[in-house]
Parts: C-alpha cells; sequence; structure tokens
C-alpha cells in the first residue's frame, strides 16, 4: 500500500492517495462483515439511528451500509479536501467554473443576505429589474392583460426549451399543482422541448393560435432542439396571421443571457428577459428560466421556493459536516460509489407530484459530475457520477424492483415521501379515502427500504424456502422526508441535492459547472444534418461505414 499524504491547498495531490481515502479503503474491504454490523446496528442499539431534521425536511440515513468509523472517516476525508474552503470560495462568488472562468452563484438569486456580503460585481440593477420585469409579465399574463393578434387574453403558454430550460420547470410545475384548491386556471402552462416536434405537434393540434404564446427558453438562444420547434410554432401563426412583427410581438417571450441574438430574433424589448452567465442552466430554475413556475404558482409562491431553497443554503454554509445534510448525502455517495463499488442510483419518489423528480437529476448530477478530467487537467483514476434513474416508486415497484431485490447488481436508492397530504380537502369521505391511499404509499415506501436492506430477515418464517423467494438484501438507501410538498419544502430539497453535487465535486476534484461533453454531438449533428439534406455530399465525408448506411438508408426509404 502507498504511504499516506496529507493533500495539498491546491489539490495536486490525487485524493486516491490521502489518508482517509486510504482507511476508508480497509474499512471497506470486508463488505459482508460491513453488511452484518449494520443490521445488527439498527436492531440492537437504536441510538445509533442517523436521522437529522432541519427546517421541514427530514433524512434517515440509518440503511447505508457503514459503521461509525466510516462515518467519521468521511467527515475527516472531507476536511483533508478542504470542503469548508470551497464551501466559503463558493458562496463568496469565487471563480468555482474554472473551464469557463466564471462564478456559479445562482444562489444570489435565493436571499438578501448574500448579496449583502461582497457580490456587487455580479447583483446589478439590472438583475434587479429582470426580476421585477418577470413579475410583471406573471401579473399581467394571469390578469388577462396580455393579448394575442386577435385582441383576446393569452391564455395557453408553451415553454420552449431544453435541458435546464425545461426539466427545472417542468418538475417544479407537475409538483406544486394542486388541482383540489386552484381556482378554474386564469393561464395554463404546457411544455415542449423535443427536437423532433413530436410534443409541439400534439400541442398545436388542440391550442388556439388567438390565445396561445410562446416562452423560448435558451441561455445561448441558440439551442436547435428549441429553435427548431420555435420556427414551427411562428409557421402555426402565419396560417392564421400574416403579420410576422404582429406575431412575435404578441405570442413570444424571449428569456436568455443574450440581448443580441433576442434582438436578432425580432423580440422587442419588452419581450425580453435577461440572466446572467453565472447562472448555469441546470441551476437555472431559480432565475427567469423559473417563469412557468411563477405563472403556475404565482410569485408569492415562486418566492417561497427561493427561500426554502435559500435555508438549505444557510444550513450548507454554517452547519458543522456532522449534522450538514447536503454534506453527509454527497459523503455517503462518495462511499457507496468509490468504497462499494456501486456504480447506480435510483431516486425513487412515493408521490405522484414528484413524477419528474428522478428526471431532474439525472441532468443535475449526471451533467454536473459526469467527468473524467480534473481541476488540473488530468485523466482520474476513481470513479466519479454513478448512473441515476427511477420513477416514482408505485410504479417503480411493479416495473424495475425485481432487479432491486433479486438482481445481480447492487443499486444504492434515495427514497423521498411526503408526511402529510389531504388536509385541504373537505369532503370528509373522500378525504378519508383519499388518506388512506396515502398512508398505503407511506407504508410501501418504508417496507421497501427495510426489505432492500434487510432481505429474509426482514420478515420471520424463512425456513426451508425455495432459492427463488429468497432475498439477499444488502441494499444501502436514505429516505428523505418532507413535511408536506409545498413550494418552500420543494425550494429546500432541490437545493439539498445541489449542494450535495457540490459536495462530491471536491472530493472528485472535478469541475461540476460546466457540461464540454454534450457539445461535441451537437457539432457532429449540425454535420450529419448537411448530410440527410444533401445526398451527393456522402461520397466526400468522412463517416465510419455504420452511420453511412443509416444515413443511405435514409435517402433511399424517405423521398
Amino acid at each position: 500500500m502507498n504511504k499516506p499524504i496529507p493533500c495539498s491547498n491546491e489539490f495536486e495531490d490525487n485524493v486516491t492517495q490521502c489518508e482517509s481515502w486510504l482507511h476508508l479503503q480497509s474499512l471497506s474491504s470486508n463488505t459482508e462483515q460491513l453488511f452484518n454490523e449494520t443490521k445488527q446496528r439498527l436492531v440492537e442499539d437504536p441510538n445509533s439511528l442517523w436521522q437529522f431534521g432541519f427546517e421541514k425536511i427530514h433524512v434517515d440515513f440509518s440503511k447505508q451500509l457503514m459503521t461509525e468509523q466510516v462515518f467519521s472517516t468521511l467527515q475527516k476525508l472531507a476536511n483533508e479536501r478542504q470542503l469548508q474552503k470551497k464551501i466559503h470560495d463558493f458562496f463568496q462568488a469565487k471563480i468555482v467554473n474554472s473551464t469557463e472562468n466564471r462564478a456559479a452563484a445562482h444562489w444570489l438569486l435565493r436571499g438578501d443576505h448574500f448579496r449583502d456580503i461582497n457580490h456587487q460585481h455580479l447583483w446589478s440593477d439590472e438583475v434587479e429589474k429582470s426580476l421585477l420585469k418577470m413579475e410583471l409579465l406573471v401579473e399581467k399574463l394571469t390578469q388577462g392583460h396580455w393579448r394575442g393578434y386577435s385582441g383576446k387574453s393569452i391564455k395557453d403558454i408553451v415553454n420552449l426549451g431544453v435541458g435546464g430550460s425545461d426539466l427545472g420547470p417542468l418538475m417544479a410545475c407537475h409538483a406544486l399543482e394542486n388541482p383540489i384548491i386552484k381556482e378554474e386556471a386564469k393561464v395554463n402552462v404546457h411544455f415542449a422541448s423535443s427536437i423532433d416536434g413530436s410534443q409541439l405537434a400534439v400541442l398545436l393540434s388542440q391550442l388556439n393560435p388567438e390565445t396561445t404564446l410562446f416562452l423560448l427558453a435558451s441561455k445561448s438562444f441558440t439551442t436547435i432542439d428549441t429553435f427548431s420547434n420555435a420556427e414551427t410554432a411562428k409557421r402555426w401563426f402565419a396560417c392564421y396571421c400574416s403579420n410576422e412583427k404582429l406575431i412575435i410581438q404578441q405570442h413570444f417571450i424571449g428569456i436568455s443571457t443574450s440581448i443580441e441574438k433576442m434582438d436578432n430574433w425580432g423580440l422587442p424589448k419588452s419581450n425580453q428577459l435577461l440572466f446572467w452567465d453565472w447562472v448555469g442552466g441546470r441551476f437555472s430554475l431559480w432565475s427567469v428560466i423559473g417563469l412557468p413556475i411563477a405563472l403556475k404558482i404565482g410569485m408569492e409562491g415562486f418566492k417561497q421556493m427561493l427561500k426554502g431553497a435559500y435555508e438549505m443554503d444557510k444550513h450548507f454554509l454554517n452547519e458543522p459536516f456532522s449534522s450538514n445534510l447536503p454534506v453527509i448525502l454527497g459523503l455517503i455517495g462518495i462511499w457507496n460509489v468509490n468504497f462499494l463499488n456501486i456504480k447506480q442510483h435510483a431516486v425513487l419518489p412515493y408521490d405522484g407530484r414528484l413524477k419528474f423528480f428522478p428526471q431532474y437529476l439525472q441532468q443535475l448530477e449526471m451533467e454536473s459530475n459526469g467527468k473524467s478530467i480534473d481541476l488540473l487537467g488530468r485523466r482520474v483514476d476513481y470513479s466519479t457520477c454513478p448512473v441515476i434513474w427511477g420513477e416514482v416508486g408505485p410504479n417503480a415497484q411493479h416495473a424495475f424492483y425485481q432487479l432491486l431485490h433479486q438482481g445481480t447488481q447492487q443499486v444504492s436508492s434515495d427514497f423521498v415521501a411526503i408526511l402529510n397530504r389531504y388536509d385541504e380537502i373537505e369532503e370528509q369521505s373522500s378525504k378519508q379515502s383519499l388518506k388512506h391511499q396515502h398512508l398505503l404509499g407511506l407504508a410501501n415506501c418504508f417496507a421497501q427500504s427495510r426489505v432492500l436492506l434487510f432481505g429474509d430477515d426482514a420478515i420471520e418464517n424463512t425456513q426451508n424456502r425455495p432459492l427463488y423467494k429468497t432475498h439477499n438484501g444488502g441494499q444501502p438507501s436514505s429516505t428523505i422526508l418532507l413535511d408536506e410538498l409545498s413550494p418552500y419544502t420543494l425550494g429546500l430539497l432541490l437545493a439539498l441535492y445541489e449542494h450535495k453535487v457540490f459536495v462530491q465535486s471536491v472530493i472528485w476534484n472535478i469541475n461540476p459547472f460546466d457540461q464540454w461533453g454534450v457539445e461535441l454531438g451537437k457539432v457532429i449533428a449540425k454535420e450529419t444534418l448537411e448530410l440527410l439534406n444533401h445526398h451527393n455530399l456522402l461520397a466526400n465525408s468522412f463517416l465510419d461505414s455504420s452511420t453511412l448506411q443509416m444515413i443511405n438508408s435514409f435517402h433511399q426509404k424517405v423521398k
């Protein structure tokens, strides 16, 4: 074994040579013993349960395959990797996105306190004006004061965006919609992201062009997915109104960091919402990209979501590592990925309102930490982000839980559940029935995490069972409980995962705020489009035989 060395201030040393990392390797060497110690701890020592509460969020880490010694050593590793300093630098708006030479300061949008420290180089009157403009647009649209080309009030708003300009707003709008208590919708919010036009085709067949408005949400304002949909929308309007300038003025709003590109597209200044390059795409729902959320739940609801995230920001900045929820969640992920060799992570919300939460986390985590080059430009020799996947828990139980319980692969999981629901229903019979269904969901959530860890030990009388009925257990999980699902608690939850991603990036010494891995595919796609449009160019193209054959098949089959 290599001699342990302290990690330097500049992270010049490989994390795998840190003293705590080597200690964790030795602690993970006997997984069967670790499994047995974890089960014994939960059965015999209730005082060792790891359950932490903060505001209206509660997290149970008890069913992770680790001991007190592992937990303590993970915190030592965080100290060796100077996590506290890195958190401080992050909240001082220092340059943490090294490849693009900028800060990642989306958290500035969430609380006044942070703006008062020393961030005037980022926070300006222009930021304030943009957020105020968003608020005025929400009021104008929801009060029916924005009218289309024929003079009728806008009733339907379609968000055209992809990635962070779609996943965050879509997830939040679905999570926070409450048809039980809301009044008749003042505006309806829809989403279209697919480049093939399939989502938009369905929407255009259902919507009235006189009362429909499109949001063009794109940080760069060049995203081909978004603008292929936007051009189709313009042609749709042209079938009903020949005045293109009027159509753009009354039926399109741009949301971007580029004033120039919004100008070039023909959008008047009144239809432009600006945000800044220190707001990364997958962290942008807190900015004017969150306009669909504000339209769905109201501006006050949107501000409550910001407030929840702000409270988690303060917790992350100030709480000791031993009870710091994002730090613990991040370190547990390090333990599972790098020491228990668990390369898949399932996100399992037991509430249908969180249907799009796993998809949101797929981008947040895998686009952030799916990296193999460290901050010094070296290829890493250790694993980074696991594959993230998941589904609403009750549906997943009838789909892939078979693999979780009896498959050949280890998968770590996060269960997410809401403790209180349906209190707002006045009719007692329906209320009682729906509350019973809610209890069924919670029972399944709690039972599944128990069986995943304990296997057959979770039940009595397992003797003489055939092998195909046995459950080995040993699948670790955390359970995150929210008192209720509200804008405030959703803000807490989303910021928790954002900061978890940052913690892991520090340990792995990678940049979580760029995404160069997605760029090459876009470039090649543009070149390939030319070949699909012009068959005669194939002869001089530099293509592999597989791609060449597929393009030839297209030209043979499609006229």
